[in-house]
């Protein structure tokens, strides 16, 4: 009884809250050019920012890797109703089940995410599902972060995690790809899961200062994180058509 009733709650406060915010992608092209190639993906973020996260990215059938736990069990109600497929799984339990049944959704064409600090931490340390995910599929490895205007953090919990107050801004930064040779041996894999930690870091850091900044510094930073073919391309006064991450509502 206690498992539906906390799922059909987290469930209506992300449906109630999800279309007041208002997003901004930078770094949009990093994800737009893996999705014109046709590749499955391998979507890496820290916990902390799974409320916004799993709005932006709803009815996509994405599959999760889901812990097998308790809070494992409601979550994967909620995470169902918004759109995404689940493997069950964690780094504790379950997690070659888990990451055999996410190569399987890659290899079928499926992108896949990971919150890769969960499921209970050490907060913002990335654990290595993803990069042997990327070694033994050959896809990308697509890290993003999500800061908030305004949020309530609880300081208490391992991941810090963020709920969006209603109508806040959000600013999702989304790193150039990261590929992991498939015969990679362990000192390629070990740089490879030191370059997602750095780029988790980074579009975090990015994330998290946009709204303390001033405009013509986040104008700086939109330019930097342009496409840069975009950059040389003659100007178009037409406003370009808004990419699929961006959608704010139903």
């Amino acid at each position: 009884m206690q498992i539906p009733v906390i799922a059909s709650a987290v469930y209506w406060v992300i449906r109630m809250i999800g279309p007041t915010l208002h997003f901004e992608v930078v770094g949009v092209h990093n994800a737009i050019q893996i999705r014109s190639s046709g590749e499955s993906c391998i979507g890496a973020f820290w916990h902390r920012c799974i409320f916004p996260a799993a709005w932006i990215w709803r009815k996509r059938g994405i599959t999760v890797l889901n812990t097998v736990n308790f809070d494992g069990q409601w979550t994967r109600r909620v995470i169902e109703r918004l759109g995404f497929g689940t493997a069950q799984g964690s780094s504790t339990r379950g997690a070659i089940e888990g990451l055999t049944a996410m190569a399987r959704n890659l290899e079928a064409g499926t992108h896949v995410a990971l919150t890769i600090d969960g499921p209970r931490g050490p907060r913002f340390v990335a654990k290595p599902g993803a990069v042997i995910l990327a070694r033994r599929t050959g896809k990308p490895i697509s890290v993003f972060h999500i800061g908030l205007s305004r949020a309530h953090t609880f300081k208490k919990s391992w991941d810090q995690f963020q709920l969006p107050y209603f109508f806040s801004r959000a600013v999702m930064f989304v790193a150039p790809p990261i590929r992991v040779p498939m015969d990679a041996d362990s000192e390629v894999m070990k740089q490879k899961q030191a370059e997602v930690q750095a780029a988790l870091e980074h579009v975090q850091g990015l994330a998290e200062s946009w709204f303390g900044l001033t405009e013509d510094q986040r104008d700086h930073l939109r330019e930097e994180w342009a496409d840069p073919e975009l950059k040389h391309a003659p100007h178009d006064p037409s406003p370009p058509a808004p990419p699929d991450a961006t959608t704010e509502s139903d």
